[in-house]
């Protein structure tokens, strides 16, 4: 338990994470990877070699030592943590490794003269809280999952049962146990963690679940990423017949319950986990725009599937924005950027909406800000975002 003296101590490094924090993380990720490789599959780096992983650390520390004293302000930052801690199979063995390199990195960053005993001892202290908490969150969700009708815990094996190419880049994989059982119902919106080994070496990712929960398998749309180590295998090594190992579904970015127009607002491969909110929309009878913006007509993953659901439920509406049209390719309801007018037409008349939107963080930064120019109440918007919060503000 942090004393009072330590959450003051904890509080006066504020100023200093402010100007500090990703100089911090940059060096708490080298020692981690140094003194515990035995983490490296765990973590994506590409995020470390462009830095998303070390502002985003850097953006959940100061967070938390700004709110040290009113721990349920965290809220979303935590969920977010955990769900995304669960789809990779974080263990509570982990912490320990994470504990000892992030004081080991603010000695070394801060020096003996800011990072005195004291301060080290808080914030040793201020991690243990942390930890606890994160890792009693998780175990739970593990327990859960384990428990579930068609759940399991760790790694179980899928084979690939469909291999379908959506558009240059995009290409869905259909997923089925190889032990034959049932899987974990998922929330439309939700991700799966998936385990290959690439050169010798596991690594993990997670994926959307670009469909809604059937009980007997799983789809992720994959965009090949240029260089993505992951990507690029799946894309060209994995093929129908063979085998990868996937964590149970988790994150927090679903579909709600509501009687509300839907908006569902996607940007690139950012389209993934809307298709599975559209297919659960649709069932309920809930009036649906849906809004996508691609580059051009041969990277617009899933064209044909949406149209054909629009010619089957008058409920649902469409528009497509590419960044350039294409002769060789149907043509969009406009071209450019998908800006605040064009937004503003496409969406319902009343403001009154429920609107989810996922893409690129530029795109994302853009739709958040239009939405709110347009009417569209704060707390009525959603959107998933593993990055540093300041980059969307």
């Amino acid at each position: 338990m942090l004393t009072t003296e330590q959450k003051a101590i904890v509080t006066a490094t504020v100023p200093i994470l402010e100007v500090g924090g990703e100089s911090l993380t940059r060096h708490f990720y080298q020692v981690l990877f140094h003194d515990f490789p035995q983490v490296l599959p765990l973590f994506n780096q590409a995020n470390q070699a462009d830095g998303n992983q070390q502002r985003a650390l850097a953006d959940a520390v100061l967070i938390y030592a700004r709110n040290i004293d009113r721990l349920e302000q965290l809220g979303t930052l935590a969920s977010t943590i955990i769900n995304k801690h669960v789809s990779l199979q974080i263990e509570r063995e982990h912490y320990p490794m994470v504990g000892a390199s992030l004081l080991k990195a603010i000695r070394e960053v801060l020096g003996a003269e800011v990072a005195t005993d004291a301060v080290i001892d808080a914030w040793a202290a201020a991690y243990g809280q942390l930890a606890d908490l994160l890792a009693g969150a998780e175990q739970e969700i593990y327990d859960k999952n384990a428990t579930a009708e068609g759940g399991w815990r760790g790694e179980r094996t899928f084979k690939v049962i469909a291999k379908t190419a959506e558009s240059d880049e995009i290409t869905s994989f259909v997923l089925q146990p190889a032990d034959g059982g049932k899987v974990l119902t998922h929330h439309a919106g939700q991700y799966i963690g998936v385990l290959v080994t690439v050169d010798g070496e596991q690594s993990r990712r997670q994926y959307s679940l670009s469909a809604a929960s059937n009980g007997t398998d799983y789809r992720i749309s994959v965009k090949r990423e240029p260089g993505g180590k992951v990507s690029n295998f799946l894309h060209d090594h994995v093929g129908v017949g063979d085998s990868i190992g996937l964590f149970p579904p988790s994150g927090d970015f679903v579909l709600r319950t509501s009687d509300k127009p839907l908006v569902l607002i996607s940007g690139g491969v950012g389209i993934t986990p809307t298709l599975a909110m559209l297919d659960v929309a649709l069932g309920t009878g809930r009036p649906v725009h849906f809004i996508h913006a691609a580059r051009h007509g041969g990277v617009h993953a899933f064209r044909e599937h949406i149209d054909a659901l629009a010619a089957a439920h008058p409920q649902l509406q469409r528009f497509y924005c590419y960044e350039a049209a294409n002769d060789s390719f149907p043509q969009p309801h406009a071209t450019g950027h998908l800006n605040q007018r064009q937004l503003g037409e496409w969406l319902p008349a009343s403001r009154d909406v429920d609107a989810y939107f996922l893409g690129p963080t530029g795109f994302m930064k853009a739709i958040k800000s239009h939405l709110l120019e347009l009417g569209v109440p704060l707390a009525q918007t959603h959107y998933e975002f593993f990055g540093p919060a300041e980059a969307l503000a």
